[in-house]
């Protein structure tokens, strides 16, 4: 049985190592944060997803090896790149990490290596930039190492879809490097798409985020129109839903969050503005997206004026992370919120189950509970966890603003988006 390495442990990284884990393969993880490896020899989870005890068996595990250090590579034979794609202060494609790692373990590669990048990028990383390094590097992709691409499809929080149940697409720069990744990925997904190249399987992934950041956009604007002509965008969304083709429900909220669908498109862009082509879908909606967080303000200093609440009790905001159910705050819009909440108003404070404390702009914030609602002037919900108390927040906040329709009905004491 193959021995697999993964590269970068976190919400993509980490229960893909467990999936082949669990399948009965050695696997080898390997990721350069300190913090992350200090939780892991803790018998501690850094992600929400995850519970401690799976972390505690995975330690107790001789088939799992969780190092930052890069010469297991040679034990390994299959490395599987999993590491954040972020966005340059330019807005451009980073792939410093793409190519950190790859010259990490380049002193440690050997004959019939297979490398498959699942990180997100834009079309030719992997066919151009990578076949392109290990070139330079004296190997030669597709004969005496094999790669290829198949991006992830992960969704941390969401529990209606397994994991493996999720179809898996693949690419190889050759034949070879397809079937061998077929051979691999086919012993823990259940469904494979093989395409032709790995551009297809790079301009898909940036595809179905971008198809979402679009839509999302749409129905925030939406419901600022709706707003204007006081209708319940709510309402309306339900309406829509009930038609059997043609319509698929999107939700309006304080913006588009987290490390894929707000990064995705912009990769996007970048390929497309190489190629002097003007993806003016993808401008429009990221210039709704941007202002969404500064629109949410302006909405609840409206509320708080219109109900003649003072500052004397100060804001609580409710959830911070970017999405329900997760502890993630990368690219939050409810962290960018609290943030222009904080430049105008004197007291803002959050409550987040996922999130004890974080720090902006140097100031340590720590997280509320829910013992003193009746203090605070406007409680405004942000994120939608199942673990949050709703019903303690509807019996005892004078005023809320509920971006996520978290109450389906009217209440004296709710203003919803």
């Amino acid at each position: 049985m193959k021995t697999i390495g993964v590269i970068g442990l976190g919400y993509v990284g980490l229960p893909l190592a467990l999936m082949f884990h669990s399948k009965g393969f050695p696997v080898v993880g390997i990721d350069i944060d300190p913090d992350k490896l200090a939780l892991y020899h803790k018998g501690r989870s850094y992600l929400s997803t995850i519970e401690d005890k799976v972390i505690t068996e995975l330690k107790m595990s001789d088939r799992f090896t969780f190092s930052d250090d890069y010469s297991l590579i040679n034990k390994v034979d299959v490395i599987i790149i999993c590491v954040p794609t972020p966005l340059s202060e330019k807005e451009e494609p980073e792939l410093v990490y793409i190519f950190s790692a790859l010259s990490s373990m380049l002193p440690y590669l050997k004959k019939d290596h297979l490398i498959v990048l699942e990180s997100s990028t834009y079309p030719g990383t992997t066919e151009d930039e990578i076949v392109s390094f290990l070139q330079r590097n004296g190997w030669a992709p597709g004969e005496d190492i094999l790669v290829g691409y198949s991006p992830e499809r992960i969704d941390p929080g969401n529990t209606t879809h397994a994991h493996q149940d999720i179809p898996k697409i693949i690419s190889g720069i050759n034949d070879q490097s397809l079937n061998e990744i077929h051979a691999v990925y086919e012993q823990i997904f259940n469904t494979l798409i093989p395409v032709s190249t790995p551009r297809v399987a790079e301009i898909t992934k940036l595809v179905e985020n971008t198809q979402r950041f679009i839509n999302i956009s749409f129905i925030n604007e939406i419901s600022k129109l709706c707003h204007e002509l006081d209708i319940d965008i709510w309402e309306v969304i339900a309406a829509a839903g009930t038609k059997p083709y043609g319509f698929t429900p999107y939700y309006p909220s304080s913006g588009i969050g987290g490390h894929c669908i707000p990064v995705d498109p912009l990769y996007l862009k970048w390929k497309a503005d190489q190629h002097n082509f003007k993806l003016n879908f993808v401008e429009i909606a990221k210039k709704v997206n941007d202002i969404q967080p500064s629109y949410i303000v302006q909405r609840v200093n409206e509320l708080m004026k219109q109900t003649n609440q003072s500052e004397a009790g100060g804001i609580l905001v409710v959830g911070l992370t970017y999405k329900p159910n997760v502890n993630d705050l990368r690219e939050s819009r409810p962290l960018k919120v609290f943030e222009l909440l904080q430049n105008q108003h004197d007291q803002v404070y959050f409550y987040d189950p996922y999130v004890k404390e974080f720090t902006l702009n140097g100031e340590v914030h720590s997280s509320q509970n829910l013992d003193r609602l009746e203090h605070y002037e406007l409680v405004l919900i942000l994120s939608d966890h199942d673990k949050i108390n709703y019903e303690k927040i509807l019996q005892s906040a004078k005023l809320i603003f509920d971006t996520k329709n978290c109450y389906k009905k009217n209440y004296p004491n709710v203003k919803r988006l």
